[in-house]
Order: structure tokens, then C-alpha cells, then sequence
């Protein structure tokens, strides 16, 4: 099927946008790179607010249809799955997760808060049913796993931002999820190891990150 104007235009400006950066971008930069007139440009999209709206809209409807998966069953397979889910549409709206100007813009702010406290909601959904299971031990103290649940939105959210402030080459989504995983699996019963193992497979189980390094050799004796 022939790609529409419309469409063309907001798949266009992404690209663009990403490479770029938002702000850095005009309507007639844009118009030029797809080779149409500014006129024809702005009868689709008044100006760049509407055009952000319309990139935020068909983020979200991407981000929603995910969520919905793990509502319905919120497995750590799940989890998985959304994780790497996520991984793709932040490389592919690359430039609202790492511009905090675009961030901070009312279109997309009060969307991202929305969808901030469902995503923290839907991890503690995940954190319960896994307890109901038996593949987590139930809670040891007050707010571990709330703060889990936050801390597994957040490395989510912001791993591309901390690839781009430490200076990092692009990483599968497999790292971050790895990161996540190392949280939970100290609280998973022999009955999660197990079924964890049973999904993602004894070599994922072993390779979760670097041996911790304990020699302590050069450190200042007390």
C-alpha cells in the first residue's frame, strides 16, 4: 500500500529529529527533505506542535498495545517481553527519550507521567503475581519491592540517556534487562530460579554481568 502524505511526513520528521535533534530541526528543513513545499507541509501539520503530537500519539498507541500484554498476564516472560519491546520504540523516538526540552514540553510531559505511574504499577502487577506463583519470596522488609518495581521503570526508561552521558557504544536491550534481572533474582525461590532458567536458559543465568571484583589489595588498610 502507497504511503500517504501524512504518514510520510511524521515517519520523515522522526528520522530527522533523531539525527538532528527537535529544536535544531525547521518545517522548511523538513519540507525540503521531503521534497515538497512548505505550503503542503503545514496543510497536514500547522506547526511543530501538532506534529509532536501526532509522533507522541503514535508512540503511545505502540507503548499501550505492549502494556496491554502484560496486564493480562504479568509474567516475568512478559516482563521480557517489554522490555525489549520498550528498547525499540526509545531507539526509534530516540530524540524524546534524550532531549529534556522535548521532555519537559507539555504534549509529552503529562503523557510521560501517565505513563510512568501505569508502568511502575504494571511492574508491581508483575513483582505480585510472581509471589502468587511462588516464584518470589515474599517481601523481607517494608518497600523492596516498590522500589524494585520504580527501579525497573527507570533503568528502562533512562538507559538510553545513560549510553549517551558515559560514552557508550548502543547495547542490545538484553543489557539492560540483565541489569533488572539482577535485582529480582536474589528474592526468587527455587521454584523461579528454575522457571527462569527454564525460559531464558542455564548460559543467560551464568552471564548476567562481570564477576564482582573483591580484591581489595590497593584500598587503605584501617
Amino acid at each position: 500500500m502507497k504511503e500517504n502524505t501524512r504518514d510520510k511526513i511524521i515517519k520523515t520528521a522522526i528520522k530527522l529529529f533523531n539525527k538532528e535533534g527537535y529544536g535544531a530541526v525547521t518545517l522548511q528543513e523538513l519540507a525540503n527533505q521531503l521534497s515538497i513545499s512548505r505550503g503542503n507541509l503545514t496543510y497536514h501539520f500547522k506547526d511543530k506542535d501538532v506534529l509532536l503530537e501526532a509522533i507522541v500519539e503514535e508512540m503511545w498507541a505502540k507503548q499501550e498495545a505492549q502494556a496491554q500484554k502484560i496486564r493480562q498476564l504479568p509474567s516475568f516472560e512478559n516482563l521480557h517481553t517489554s522490555i525489549e519491546i520498550n528498547y525499540k520504540i526509545q531507539k526509534e523516538y530516540a530524540f524524546i527519550y534524550l532531549d529534556q526540552h522535548v521532555l519537559r514540553h507539555p504534549l509529552v510531559k503529562n503523557r510521560f507521567r501517565k505513563m510512568t505511574e501505569q508502568a511502575i504499577a504494571d511492574n508491581n502487577n508483575v513483582i505480585a503475581f510472581s509471589i502468587r506463583l511462588g516464584n518470589l519470596k515474599p517481601e523481607s522488609f517494608p518497600g523492596l519491592y516498590h522500589n524494585i518495581a520504580f527501579m525497573t521503570w527507570m533503568v528502562n526508561f533512562y538507559w538510553l540517556n545513560q549510553q549517551l552521558i558515559r560514552g557508550e557504544k548502543a547495547s542490545s536491550f538484553e543489557e539492560a534487562e540483565k541489569k533488572i534481572w539482577t535485582m529480582l533474582i536474589p528474592h526468587f525461590t527455587e521454584k523461579g530460579i528454575h522457571s527462569f532458567i527454564k525460559f531464558f536458559g542455564q548460559e543467560y543465568y551464568d552471564d548476567l554481568g562481570k564477576p564482582f571484583a573483591t580484591a581489595i589489595e590497593n584500598l587503605v588498610n584501617f
